[in-house]
């Protein structure tokens, strides 16, 4: 027999999942959470947005169990003649309060916080990653001169003449254009090609399995903010399981079965909470600096060469960026990011190359005459292909 602190590592780290049926979760009965987190790592197996809701659902509600029982007046008549009182059910513990304000301010202050942490990671999931508009594809012709051009001097020109009529400012390692060869497209400036998705994505931060979506200009705030909340999800739950972890082991509490349940509760929270900060705090620098996660690792190029504070605009507008101008808006999972994601204004030493901070209502679908850069650096322009 299980000892009960083993029997609460299963309750909740291994907390069965229904199989519907698909991928790995055919061949067993049912699955569990990090089953989940394993598949989603092997290429032939992507779980869908249905099993990554169910797995993180599931864990919510045992973690959510864990917790209300505090709150919840039991009717075992033996228990509401304690103060405080601790027994099992179905292998977790309750943990009865008898201050009815204190009852309150749990639920209130636990329900907020849980519900935004459950909207804000629903919005990471469900909201699609942005693709580039059909400006940046090549048109029928354009793709036919293309494919059918063998001389590479011919295809530099062919996309250089593309490029000209398009807001891009970046460029590949060694000065060429940013193509991509398999969405067949000119790369807005931030866009990157994504391998899980197989799709172009607009300010491509990173693809997250964790949420199962690429994460990108439509979704990043949306992420940062799921992040935010559940750090202060799990700071909520060992800060208010903490004070019974101190009451069983001084001896207040003297039932000591429980105390393995508390101890692993706290422990989870807390585990869950240090890695949750390192990411945010990560992901909180990046947007002081107005950069992504690739572009951290991979500084973008301009016709001056690598830089990787190009985008970097101050404090203040990098957050704007982001978030949008109205305050109002900025705690909650609503879109409120300036632009479409297809271009981005740079810091002020580029501005005079730049014409994009001058006027962007400029660059209209049919392009625009003036050249952003000489005609002898086009002829030197590579192609960059997505492999």
């Amino acid at each position: 027999m299980l000892s009960p602190f083993l029997q609460c590592c299963r309750n909740i780290l291994f907390f069965p999942l229904t199989s519907r049926g698909r991928g790995c979760c055919a061949r067993a009965d049912c699955f569990t959470f990090w089953d989940l987190v394993l598949c989603s790592h092997i290429k032939r197996f992507k779980p869908s947005n249905e099993d990554i809701i169910s797995a993180v659902r599931n864990q919510m509600l045992t973690l959510y169990k864990l917790l209300m029982e505090k709150v919840v007046t039991p009717e075992n008549n033996e228990c509401q003649r304690k103060k405080t009182s601790v027994y099992f059910s179905c292998g977790f513990y309750k943990v009865t309060l008898s201050n009815p304000v204190e009852k309150v301010a749990y639920l209130i202050i636990f329900h907020i916080l849980f519900v935004l942490f459950v909207w804000t990671y629903w919005k990471s999931i469900f909201t699609l990653p942005v693709q580039p508009g059909k400006k940046y594809h090549m048109s029928y012709a354009d793709k036919e001169r293309y494919e059918n051009e063998e001389r590479p001097e011919v295809q530099r020109q062919i996309l250089a003449e593309m490029a000209r009529k398009l807001p891009v400012y970046t460029r590949t390692g060694n000065g060429g254009i940013r193509f991509c060869d398999r969405c067949q497209l000119i790369k807005p400036d931030r866009c990157h090609h994504c391998s899980v998705c197989a799709i172009c994505v607009l300010k491509m931060d990173h693809h997250c399995p964790w949420v199962n979506n690429c994460i990108g200009f439509s979704n990043y705030k949306f992420f940062l903010l799921f992040l935010a909340y559940s750090l202060l999800y799990c700071l909520y739950i060992a800060a208010t399981v903490f004070k019974y972890f101190i009451k069983y082991w001084t001896g207040e509490l003297t039932n000591g079965r429980s105390k393995f349940h508390v101890l692993f509760l706290l422990f989870v929270a807390i585990m869950f909470f240090v890695s949750l900060m390192f990411l945010f705090g990560y992901h909180c620098w990046l947007v002081s600096r107005n950069r992504s996660t690739l572009e951290a690792f991979s500084a973008p190029v301009f016709q001056n060469g690598p830089d990787k504070n190009g985008f970097n605009l101050g404090f203040v507008k990098n957050l704007q960026q982001v978030f949008g101008e109205e305050k109002k808006l900025w705690l909650l999972p609503v879109a409120s990011s300036q632009g479409d994601g297809h271009f981005f204004p740079m810091r002020a030493l580029c501005e005079a190359q730049n014409p994009l901070l001058a006027n962007e209502e400029q660059w209209e679908d049919d392009g625009i005459d003036e050249e952003p850069h000489d005609s002898g650096e086009a002829s030197s322009l590579a192609i960059e292909r997505e492999t």
